[in-house]
């Protein structure tokens, strides 16, 4: 009796587990299902557009375009399926989806081209061009407005996943203040298992500690997650994960590892099993060969753009800044390059005349920690210098110093020489750092500019450095100029 009792108690335990977990997902179906209806309508869209476009005039357009557009979402739906776009691993995860949309919208056009061929059948090119490439185009967008209401839920505590992280308690209080920066990926840390358990401390970072590495699908239960993420931790071995992954595949809850790589890990990891080990290859960065090259062109076109098409305000600004009094219109001043080289870096100048003597005397009121220099209500400035502060136009005038060639539109922060050598000093990873052109913007600008502590300024530029690439600068260009329109951190 006492073994059917224990039997029971465990049945309905697991009922319990499988139904908490189906709580917590639910609203991943509810997302999902609304994707999909997003990507059916998308199509009836771009398929009803392009049939208008293309026999508009005819009185009996062909019957098989007809057929052709009404079954266009059932086409679009099952091959955004393939590519993996109701994957619910990639729920809100910006590039990743927006990929996988795009492979399925390449997809689809080579099988409508290869069926054709093989078919024999004559499809109006001009059908085709207008219909896939307008539906992909359409759904992307469709898709990012999905993204920015889910990242408005989550924002307020909704739509996220509960997660249980398993790891030495340094590493655990490292990802949870990572974490906690910014609720849009939707993971929300709710119970910590560390080794040595509640005994050593009752809670890290503001997450409770459920127990020791031996506990984790019990903090599953108590906390109601459905996520598990364990970090860099020696404890977990080989034997004891797969023994986890089990236990928690009977309920369904994820499970994630995440290398001792942090910063590193990405576009450059891959995963190469030898010998049946999954082993983890790191390529090296892309700090020179043509990938620089294409990103020194696209630099400098777009630099010299830009001035052409500002000029207007340049010149209002100038004139602005002039007749304010009568002081220089620029602020010149030396800045560490790549590879440590100096150069001066041009900026509108938006404080008096002698705001560098005057510097010394603030001194015990700078807000930001760390080697720089900030005051949100600086003294020392002009009245038409916080206006383009705020905006940051006094900025611009680095476009100058992008098409000589010293900075990049996008890098790490350009260095003043005294910080320099603060940081120097300090052993700050500045080689690192000086390995790529500073950039008129970055990853700092566009987390929080001023408002970040110095730690993670110099994290955010050390992963710049380690994972540069073309759409990662057009991904940063594009959230820089909502950081501008917002002005958060600009003072």
């Amino acid at each position: 009796m006492s073994r059917q009792a224990t039997v029971s108690r465990r049945s309905a335990r697991q009922a319990a587990d499988a139904l908490s977990h189906a709580q917590a997902g639910a609203w991943i179906s509810r997302y999902l299902t609304l994707a999909a209806a997003v990507d059916v309508a998308c199509a009836l869209v771009a398929g009803a557009v392009a049939f208008e476009i293309r026999y508009h005039a005819r009185v009996n357009p062909p019957g098989m375009y007809v057929l052709l557009t009404v079954s266009l979402p059932l086409l679009w739906w099952g091959a955004v399926a393939l590519s993996g776009g109701y994957d619910s691993r990639v729920v809100g995860g910006g590039a990743e989806e927006f990929h996988r949309i795009l492979r399925a919208g390449v997809s689809l056009t080579a099988t409508a081209a290869i069926f054709s061929y093989a078919a024999k059948l004559d499809l109006a090119r001009g059908y085709v061009v207008l219909a896939l490439p307008s539906l992909t185009a359409l759904d992307m967008v469709a898709r990012f407005g999905l993204r920015k209401r889910l990242y408005h839920q989550r924002r307020l505590g909704n739509c996220t996943r509960r997660a249980v992280v398993v790891g030495p308690s340094r590493t655990v209080a490292e990802m949870v203040t990572w974490l906690n920066r910014d609720a849009s990926h939707g993971l929300r840390v709710v119970a910590a298992c560390v080794p040595g358990g509640r005994r050593r401390r009752p809670e890290i970072a503001g997450v409770p500690v459920s127990g020791g590495v031996d506990s984790v699908t019990e903090a599953v239960r108590i906390f109601r997650a459905d996520t598990v993420a364990v970090v860099n931790c020696a404890q977990m071995d080989s034997v004891r994960l797969r023994d986890l992954a089990w236990a928690l595949e009977k309920t369904g809850t994820d499970l994630c590892v995440a290398p001792a790589l942090l910063d590193l890990a990405g576009p450059r990891t891959t995963i190469r099993p030898v010998a049946g080990l999954p082993l983890v290859h790191l390529d090296h960065a892309n700090l020179s060969g043509p990938k620089q090259i294409l990103k020194a062109m696209f630099d400098r076109t777009l630099a010299a753009s830009a001035l052409l098409l500002l000029s207007p305000l340049l010149i209002a600004v100038a004139c602005m800044i002039h007749f304010t009094d009568g002081g220089p219109i620029l602020f010149r001043h030396t800045r560490i390059g790549k590879d440590g080289l100096p150069f001066t870096v041009y900026k509108f100048r938006s404080m008096v005349v002698d705001a560098e003597a005057r510097k010394a005397e603030l001194e015990s009121i700078n807000e930001v920690n760390g080697v720089l220099f900030k005051i949100r209500r600086d003294p020392r400035l002009t009245p038409i210098g916080g206006l383009i502060r705020r905006w940051s136009i006094d900025e611009l005038p680095q476009l100058l110093n992008v098409l000589r060639g010293e900075m990049s539109l996008v890098g790490p922060r350009p260095w003043a020489a005294l910080p320099y050598e603060k940081a120097a000093q300090a052993g700050d990873h500045i080689p690192r750092r000086l390995a790529v052109k500073p950039g008129l913007t970055g990853l700092w600008q566009v987390s929080g500019r001023a408002n970040l502590p110095w730690e993670e300024s110099v994290r955010l530029d050390l992963r710049y450095v380690e994972h540069w690439s073309l759409a990662l600068d057009l991904q940063i260009l594009w959230k820089t100029a909502r950081a501008v329109v917002r002005g958060t951190g600009a003072y």
